[in-house]
């Protein structure tokens, strides 16, 4: 690593460290959890070829690394449930501990969602990421991203009782002389 890789990574670490840690938490709703995804994404981000210049380039490219393994480690864990289960092991139920404090309950729903679910309303709707943004950042189309922030938004709705006036609208463009 030059050293200008290595001034990045400090000021990166030092400027946005808690923004990072807070996106992760959103995404995957522990705070140890979401300090080990950040962990993980500025080593996969900075031990990589990655070409970026700017602090802003470098905090986007370690916002996507911790949405990717955040789906990749929910995937993983998915399969090992499924193996536990085949087995005829009964899988060890770790205590629950109540988040507390404002958006606990916020917290708790994101995570009944599902990873691209809650990737793509945490995307769209909390770090104010465009379609076509979400989609590249998650390999997704765009359509894609629409449906899983919808379904998303809807199921929240459910569970904290509210309703959302917004809607993910596709454009439409007659072409041709049709009317």
């Amino acid at each position: 690593m030059s050293a200008r890789w290595e001034t990045l990574l400090e000021r990166l670490v030092r400027e946005r460290y808690t923004r990072l840690v807070g996106h992760a938490m959103l995404v995957c709703g522990s705070r140890a959890d979401a300090q080990d995804l950040v962990q993980e994404a500025l080593i996969a981000t900075f031990s990589g070829r990655a070409r970026f210049t700017t602090l802003a380039q470098a905090e986007q490219y370690v916002r996507r690394a911790v949405v990717t393994r955040s789906i990749d480690e929910s995937r993983r864990r998915s399969s090992e449930r499924g193996a536990l289960a085949r087995l005829g092991a009964r899988p060890v139920v770790a205590p629950e501990v109540e988040p507390r404090g404002l958006g606990a309950d916020v917290r708790r729903a994101l995570q009944a969602l599902a990873p691209r679910e809650r990737a793509c309303v945490v995307l769209r709707q909390m770090e104010d990421m465009s379609i076509r943004d979400t989609a590249a950042a998650l390999g997704l189309s765009e359509g894609a991203v629409k449906r899983y922030t919808a379904d998303g938004t809807r199921r929240l709705d459910a569970l904290l009782g509210t309703t959302t006036d917004h809607h993910e609208m596709a454009d439409v463009r007659l072409t041709g002389g049709a009317l």
